[in-house]
């Protein structure tokens, strides 16, 4: 995300991705999508025929380098792709260190420097 000034405002740098993510309401039954992107802060995904609000907490299993992590976000952002698919953003409330280790090697950030 680029402010009006042209600096980038994402604390966190997004790596590319294409990959089946697991989600679901906290206390529900699973659902999944396909994975966009991914950081240190959070995921996006793309989720075909079901409703998902803003705000809402979801737990979320997938796969970096090779290993499932699992955490729990909140919905920050849903964008309507079309009448069928939505678009969205969660940000990582909580994710083991093993998962955060990971996300961190998968973006190439120095765990040293960010405290791991």
């Amino acid at each position: 995300m680029v402010s009006s000034t042209g600096r980038e405002r994402r604390q966190f740098p997004r790596i590319p991705m294409d990959q089946i993510v697991s989600f679901e309401e906290l206390g529900r039954s699973g659902r999944r999508g396909r994975a966009v992107d991914l950081s240190s802060g959070g995921i996006r995904f793309r989720a075909v025929v079901c409703e998902i609000e803003l705000g809402e907490s979801l737990r979320l299993r997938f796969s970096v380098l090779g290993q499932v992590v699992t955490a729990t976000g909140t919905v920050a952002w849903v964008t309507e792709i079309d009448p069928l698919t939505l678009e969205v953003g969660v940000e990582f409330d909580e994710i083991d260190a093993r998962g955060r280790a990971l996300l961190h090697q998968f973006a190439g950030e120095d765990s040293a420097a960010i405290g791991l």
